[in-house]
């Protein structure tokens, strides 16, 4: 009897030292594979500016009044944003007299253009009105989709803007012509228009907003010294400077979203033009850096961004590459081996190896399109305790 309480009590001891010695399971983190909508894509800091804009000019030399204006008046087609005395003529000279002919010939020219576009514009307009009304009647048939319906309303408003943006350069275009041929009358010493004590009103070419005042006090200014600029506030666009490396990737008619802009909602924009210089610029780090213009263009409805304004600062988001469905895992889930990536599968509570082919990535999940199931349980964060056939448990 003594002796089978010794037997028991060495088994019982070596049962606890085998306990004690047993390789216990790692601890991990696992996920699953899943199937889960996937973007790819580029965000950069870009600026608002406004697409209309007129910076106006003293059209002779002279002793111009002090501006009464305040940056971010409303002004109105013809109205007189300022007085101009001008200088008494000088002696007739041939060489200035044929320069003002000739800029009242080239302003005649460039007023020319711009009406034929801005009648080719409003033409565009017209039919994308008309398209946009016959497809409205369709989708309350149930005829289109929400797509095609909000495809044609997209082309319209832009159509608009098009033809806002040819209207103001029509008036620009006037307004030149008026500068043009006012320089020409009194580059002629003696005109008859040209009397001493005469006052020249400078006026609002279009419609718009006062942006900024170079010429604010009264005194003698030089022909063509810069005055005064406005634009149009219902036409912006944002300007994003991206690395070149970056801008390779990106195309016109791109889907882009504005964030972090101050507003509640994201703003719905595309690429519109990337431009083919490149400028050597320094990073906040003082590293050269070759940085490309993006001009990307605002789609969400005007109400919506009426409060943004000329060169505020917005985050734009580059859709690269998007899809509702793919078959993904988080990307700390990966690793290299060699040239390939892998992962760890847990299969009956024990890690095994196994190698993946990858597609897009965000830099938080990463397409997986062989190597792998819906479903299947992988380790993320693997560290070099776990290897293949190590058991392992999840974390709770």
């Amino acid at each position: 009897m003594q002796q089978r309480g010794l037997i028991i009590l060495v088994i019982i001891i070596l049962l606890l030292l085998a306990y004690g010695f047993w390789p216990k399971p790692q601890m991990v983190d696992t996920a699953r594979v899943s199937l889960a909508p996937l973007t790819e894509s580029l965000e950069e800091e870009g600026r608002t500016r406004l697409i209309d804009r007129y910076l106006i000019t003293a059209p002779v030399a002279g002793y111009l009044q002090r501006i009464e204006l305040k940056v971010g008046d409303t002004l109105a087609q013809n109205q007189v944003l300022c007085k101009l005395d001008p200088l008494p003529a000088m002696e007739p000279d041939p060489r200035t007299r044929a320069a003002a002919e000739a800029r009242v010939a080239a302003t005649q020219a460039a007023l020319k253009a711009a009406g034929e576009r801005a009648s080719a514009s409003l033409a565009e307009a017209d039919f994308a009105a008309v398209e946009l009304k016959r497809l409205q009647g369709l989708y309350a048939q149930k005829a289109v989709s929400d797509e095609a319906l909000e495809k044609a309303e997209t082309l319209a408003r832009k159509a608009r803007a098009a033809a806002q943006s040819s209207a103001f350069e029509v008036e620009v275009a006037r307004h030149e012509l008026e500068a043009a041929r006012t320089a020409l009358k009194y580059s002629l010493a003696g005109g008859e228009n040209t009397s001493a004590g005469q006052t020249l009103a400078i006026r609002a070419p279009v419609d718009g907003v006062l942006l900024a005042l170079h010429h604010e006090s009264e005194g003698v200014i030089n022909a063509g010294q810069a005055l005064l600029e406005m634009g149009d506030p219902r036409s912006l666009e944002v300007v994003v400077e991206l690395l070149s490396a970056d801008a390779v990737r990106v195309q016109a008619g791109m889907r882009v979203l504005l964030e972090r802009w101050g507003g509640e909602n994201t703003l719905e924009a595309e690429v519109k033009t990337v431009e083919p210089l490149g400028r050597t610029k320094l990073s906040a780090l003082g590293v050269e850096e070759q940085r490309v213009n993006v001009i990307v263009s605002l789609n969400s409805q005007p109400q919506q961004w009426q409060r943004l304004g000329d060169g505020y600062r917005v985050e734009a988001r580059f859709i690269l590459w998007e899809s509702d469905k793919v078959l993904q895992v988080p990307a700390s889930a990966l690793f290299r081996v060699q040239d390939e990536w892998a992962v760890f599968v847990v299969e009956h509570g024990k890690a095994r190896h196994r190698i993946v082919k990858t597609g897009r990535r965000n830099g938080l999940a990463v397409q997986v399109l062989e190597g792998l199931n819906e479903g299947e349980t992988i380790i993320l964060h693997p560290d070099d305790a776990v290897d293949d056939g190590v058991a392992v448990r999840a974390r709770d």
